[in-house]
């Protein structure tokens, strides 16, 4: 069967369609109340459904927010989207999900997709980078997001502005405390940890998020009169972590002594133990992964801590030490920013995020 259509509405009530659209498409003039309700009620027999593009021109806003994440799978951005949708509700408006992979030209295609239907507002969620490879993608994305605001379009950025963005009206950014957090990491496991040698779990160079980490990592440790850790780098991700993990597995093995080896053994090995440091908490679970699949545990072999505190690891065992950042607030934060009801002040600056050290077992001595 035939959708119905505003002009069977329209003769069913016996009133113009231009009369019908005004009522059912929410516009600031519409008729008397007894005409209303007649064309409600028209409506209602029908079946009809409204157009959302057309109410979406009579009321000059779309209901729709766009939401653009790197990949949905991982925790880190469910919680924010869940934050995000939250948000959403409360403004009435409907959440567009694009997913990219953090390739800056695919964020520019999602904008575009979002700005052509009329969004009023884009949550970019994911790191900056400041790769060679990224360079043209930043470029096209800052573009996209220029003429977007410039159309009166709202955008809130988590983390760091968009490389190359000039845009200024509708434009927000949550920055997040990741060089301070991290620092802050680095203090507290080094007042625990005296006696460990220290390594760095770190994404690709270039990534601004795992970048500001690592360097306040490497601050606190300083600060602490300890030496710089060493950065092993690799993907941004699970895979990269466990990749990372064998790497040291293997060196933990080899320096015991039955292997002959000398240096860093792990807690169980008479020497300097090992605590390893992942810039984001599911590169520790992978790294962790692997060093269990080696048959090494942790924390009698090597402590580890991360970094976001996602929800996975209510069930990860030993608990992970971690930076606990309030995940879900930040995409209530950037949603309500770019709807400009998240200010703390009247220059219209989002309000800060803050974020705690938490220390759990995967760092305690082993007993």
């Amino acid at each position: 069967m035939a959708a119905s259509t505003l002009t069977e509405v329209a003769r069913l009530a016996g009133v113009s369609p231009a009369t019908a659209s005004r009522v059912l498409n929410g516009s600031a003039r519409k008729p008397g109340p007894d005409i209303a309700d007649r064309v409600r009620q028209a409506a209602d027999s029908l079946g009809y459904i409204p157009n959302a593009q057309a109410q979406g021109l009579a009321k000059s806003s779309s209901g729709l927010i766009g939401l653009i994440v790197h990949d949905i799978a991982d925790p880190y951005f469910a919680a924010i989207a869940r934050g995000v949708q939250e948000a959403a509700r409360e403004q009435g408006r409907m959440v567009l999900l694009a997913t990219t992979a953090g390739a800056p030209g695919d964020e520019k295609e999602a904008v575009a997709a979002f700005a052509a239907r009329r969004a009023d507002s884009i949550v970019i969620a994911g790191s900056r980078s400041s790769r060679t490879e990224d360079t043209d993608g930043n470029a096209d994305l800052a573009a996209e997001l220029d003429r977007y605001c410039r159309n009166g379009g709202q955008v809130a950025v988590v983390g760091h502005p968009v490389v190359g963005a000039a845009v200024s009206d509708g434009y927000h950014v949550v920055e997040v405390p990741n060089e301070e957090l991290a620092a802050s990491l680095a203090s507290e496991l080094s007042a625990s940890r005296a006696d460990d040698d220290f390594v760095i779990i770190g994404g690709p160079e270039g990534l601004f998020t795992s970048d500001d980490r690592i360097r306040g990592f490497q601050q606190g440790l300083a600060e602490a009169g300890r030496p710089p850790a060493e950065i092993l780098r690799s993907s941004f991700n699970r895979a990269g972590g466990f990749g990372a993990g064998l790497t040291l597995a293997a060196r933990i093995k080899a320096s015991r002594p039955e292997a002959g080896g000398v240096g860093a053994t792990g807690n169980g090995g008479g020497s300097k133990g090992l605590c390893i440091f992942a810039v984001n908490d599911v590169m520790a679970i992978g790294a962790a992964a692997a060093l269990r699949s080696e048959g090494l545990r942790i924390p009698r072999d090597a402590t580890i801590a991360g970094f976001d505190d996602i929800e996975t690891l209510r069930d990860f065992r030993p608990a992970l030490s971690t930076v606990h950042l309030p995940l879900e607030e930040i995409g209530r934060i950037a949603t309500r920013s770019a709807a400009g009801t998240a200010a703390a002040d009247g220059a219209g600056t989002p309000p800060p995020v803050t974020g705690q050290v938490t220390l759990r077992r995967s760092t305690e001595t082993a007993s």
